[in-house]
């Protein structure tokens, strides 16, 4: 975690690396020479999502994937994705060195991967590497998203030379170990939390539309203030979560102001709003209200207002399979373990469409994430690498298959 965290370190001893800017590009390549010491076969597709292969069981052997990503926030944490990505290099290696001492054939085939973009601090929507990995998306529309500045990503994929062109690895099983960003696990006094379902997340970007005029002399009255109609919308959506206690999160965490000169009045305020529940209902009611809401809080500011791009990702499950399989590996060697859900998304997400999938986490202190101050303690990384390197040992002597080791 030292190593790669210099790589977009910040003064206060987080990371500032979003998707495909020099600091991630060259966090990626520190892993591509972690890849090429290691024997293992570096590829990269057309989205620019980076894969480790390691090939011992053969061509035709299955394949077993882990990893996370390497992207970070504006300003973010040294753990969050990056843990992920570390941990499956050394519990793949802890697999490589126990069968290579035991003199066993190898039976699969394994993989590290770096999704890009799954952050979407820069591109939107986030998850973007593996939603095309997973169908979610068409590469087209991926290659297509811009930043705040105009930039597309197939642009800078072009810049930082990470638009591939290698086919992506087949898994037949996906396995993200990550921080919980949360406080469950810490409140608890327990070591390990399999994901066993995720909340699905509405992300709207929306603009109050006024008109632009000077501070002083335009009258109050006169005013078309766009920033006073988005500061409306963001304290009504604050009082959402209190009329559905735990099932509903509401957040305004980016706004464009525009021309964002202190003695001018707003023309333009765009929002990028998100919902999220673990109720399909919950999130449409949500959504029927937000629609509402942009109708009466542009109408009491006197301003218009559009909605320019509307993502959606279901609730869902991950694979129970993989859970248990987790729950025993950490009680074999002592962890205590408990069951949650995640409300941020994961990559394992949209790579669950293609193969059985699982998030699982360890402790983050006080729960802080996408901070500089984001923190877990090196037994529980450790304690974290043991369980993924157990549950892909299971695998590799099963050959793969994930029925006869979750039952074993």
């Amino acid at each position: 975690m030292t190593a790669v965290s210099r790589h977009g370190a910040t003064e206060a001893g987080g990371v500032d690396r979003p998707a495909l800017t020099d600091a991630h590009a060259a966090a990626r390549g520190w892993l591509r020479e972690i890849f090429a010491a290691r024997g293992y076969t570096t590829r990269i597709d057309a989205i620019g999502n980076v894969f480790g292969v390691l090939e011992r069981g053969g061509p035709d052997a299955p394949l077993v994937m882990s990893g996370s990503h390497l992207d970070s926030q504006p300003l973010g944490g040294r753990f969050d994705g990056a843990y992920g990505v570390v941990a499956a290099v050394a519990a793949i290696e802890a697999v490589r060195a126990a069968a290579d001492a035991a003199g066993l054939a190898p039976r699969c085939n394994f993989a590290v991967a770096d999704w890009m973009n799954e952050e979407g601090a820069r591109f939107q929507p986030s998850l973007l590497g593996s939603g095309v990995f997973g169908g979610e998306h068409t590469l087209d529309f991926a290659l297509t998203r811009r930043d705040g500045d105009g930039r597309a990503v197939g642009e800078e994929l072009d810049r930082v030379g990470y638009r591939g062109g290698d086919p992506a690895p087949d898994p037949a099983a996906y396995l993200e170990f990550h921080v919980e960003c949360g406080p469950e696990l810490e409140a608890a006094g327990k070591t390990i939390a399999p994901f066993m379902r995720y909340w699905g997340a509405i992300k709207v970007r929306a603009a109050m539309i006024g008109e632009q005029a000077h501070t002083g002399p335009t009258a109050m009255a006169r005013r078309k203030d766009a920033l006073l109609g988005a500061a409306h919308l963001i304290a009504a959506l604050r009082t959402l979560p209190d009329q559905a206690a735990d099932v509903l999160h509401t957040s305004v965490g980016r706004l464009e102001v525009e021309p964002n000169s202190p003695n001018i009045v707003p023309g333009r305020a765009t929002m990028f709003i998100e919902l999220r529940s673990p109720s399909p209902a919950v999130l449409e009611a949500a959504e029927e209200t937000l629609n509402r809401l942009l109708v009466e809080c542009a109408a009491k500011a006197g301003v218009d207002y559009a909605v320019l791009s509307v993502d959606r990702r279901p609730a869902g499950a991950f694979d129970a399979r993989l859970a248990t399989m987790a729950e025993a590996e950490a009680a074999a060697l002592g962890l205590e373990t408990m069951r949650l859900d995640t409300i941020g998304g994961h990559d394992a997400i949209p790579v669950g469409r293609r193969c059985p999938a699982i998030v699982v986490a360890v402790p983050s202190v006080g729960g802080v994430c996408h901070n500089a101050a984001e923190y877990t303690a090196p037994e529980d990384l450790y304690a974290g690498a043991q369980v993924l390197a157990r549950m892909l040992w299971r695998l590799e002597l099963s050959g793969g298959d994930l029925a006869a080791a979750a039952a074993a």
